[in-house]
């Protein structure tokens, strides 16, 4: 019978299972966003496709791996795709969208705080100003998806909860280049998400929309959890997590309360099982299907609160109990053959439906989650 693994077990196998998927995954990039079976590599989307935003998950994995194991094999795979991620800027930057953030933090800001190579530095602030051209100064946000030479169609004037987690781009663009425009943009955003996409109750929308033309506010919109008005449990994820690295980065207490608001919501629709229901608002009837990846994502961003007070067991027991039941066998496939990491995590579709299937920012988040609690690393953002 399976065991629950140690925390230090668990980052062994993620470092295990990253070392035999990084060279294939290097070999011809793509991205490797989700499998039902855990076989990332069975139904790969195009790298330079506006869609893309999850291949630096992996890229993610192997600089942790990197970082705490100093086995230069990571470094020479994660080399090998610098060109790739240079050229989606300079020949495809109109087909990119809000999550330049996801890409570029977890590969070319790594890189560079990994080795000091400017070549990096150079790729990720050619990523902080394709994210800026996307800032809407009528309505004060990054706009979501879309190329933004498309003024009409679905996603003009739409803002995302996600795109929280893409501001630490821009937040060490500012500080790279001590151009403060970068971080005025980032703080935009967050004060309108902060002002929109956060409820007076503390759940989050997982969208708002605004007039494009006038940046008026329109309403609620969704396009991942159950509803509108539901309350999707790995967008409150990522809103504790953004808010707290923007508290990080400007010292603004509203982030960092508006973080800790979150989180007690949060913790507070838990049961016993500590991994979250996808949707803290289901309909009755509708399975209560568990998502790893946003319990993943939690623990992380309860680690980046801890870092401002240690002592707050309100949180640090918390994020004990759910990681430790991230590496049960339930969750956790320990299965060397399998690509993946996290079983039953939800891949937020915007179809209303869960469905479960491996994530690839559910592995990340778990081996950075692990990262930070085994070897004290601090992370990329």
């Amino acid at each position: 019978m399976e065991q629950t693994l140690s925390y230090q077990q668990a980052y062994e196998l993620c470092v295990a299972k990253i070392r035999a998927n990084l060279p294939r995954m290097a070999d011809a990039v793509k991205s490797f966003a989700w499998a039902v079976d855990g076989d990332y590599f069975q139904n790969p989307e195009g790298f330079y496709e506006i869609g893309n935003w999850t291949t630096s998950f992996f890229t993610g994995m192997a600089a942790l791996a990197f970082e705490t194991s100093r086995d230069p094999f990571f470094l020479q795979q994660l080399y090998r795709l610098a060109e790739s991620y240079e050229r989606k800027l300079a020949e495809h930057g109109m087909d990119t969208m809000h999550d330049l953030g996801f890409l570029y933090v977890l590969y070319s800001v790594a890189l560079f705080r990994l080795t000091g190579d400017r070549r990096h530095r150079h790729t990720a602030l050619r990523a902080a100003d394709e994210l800026a051209r996307r800032f809407d100064l009528a309505g004060g946000y990054i706009r979501a998806w879309g190329r933004m030479d498309e003024e009409d169609g679905e996603y003009a004037g739409l803002a995302i909860i996600d795109c929280l987690m893409n501001l630490p781009l821009l937040f060490w663009a500012a500080a790279a280049t001590g151009y403060r425009f970068y971080r005025d943009i980032a703080v935009k955003h967050a004060d309108t998400a902060l002002r929109f996409l956060i409820r007076d109750d503390a759940s989050v929308y997982h969208a708002y929309r605004f007039d494009p033309r006038t940046g008026a506010a329109v309403g609620g919109a969704n396009y991942c959890g159950y509803g509108v008005e539901s309350h999707w449990a790995r967008g409150t994820a990522w809103a504790i997590y953004g808010f707290a690295l923007a508290y990080g980065y400007t010292g603004d207490l509203r982030y960092l309360e508006t973080a800790r608001k979150l989180a007690a919501k949060f913790l507070g629709c838990l049961d016993a099982e500590w991994v979250p229901v996808w949707d803290f608002r289901l309909r009755p009837g509708e399975p209560p299907l568990r998502d790893s990846s946003a319990a993943a994502v939690a623990v992380c961003a309860f680690y980046e609160l801890l870092k401002h007070d240690p002592a707050d067991t309100s949180l640090a027991r918390p994020a004990e109990q759910i990681l430790t039941r991230l590496c049960a066998p339930e969750y956790l496939d320990s299965d060397a053959s399998c690509p993946g990491l996290l079983k039953r995590g939800q891949i937020g579709d915007g179809s209303g439906k869960g469905r479960y299937a491996y994530t690839s920012w559910g592995d990340y988040f778990f081996m950075e989650a692990l990262a930070r609690k085994v070897h004290g690393v601090k992370g990329y953002w």
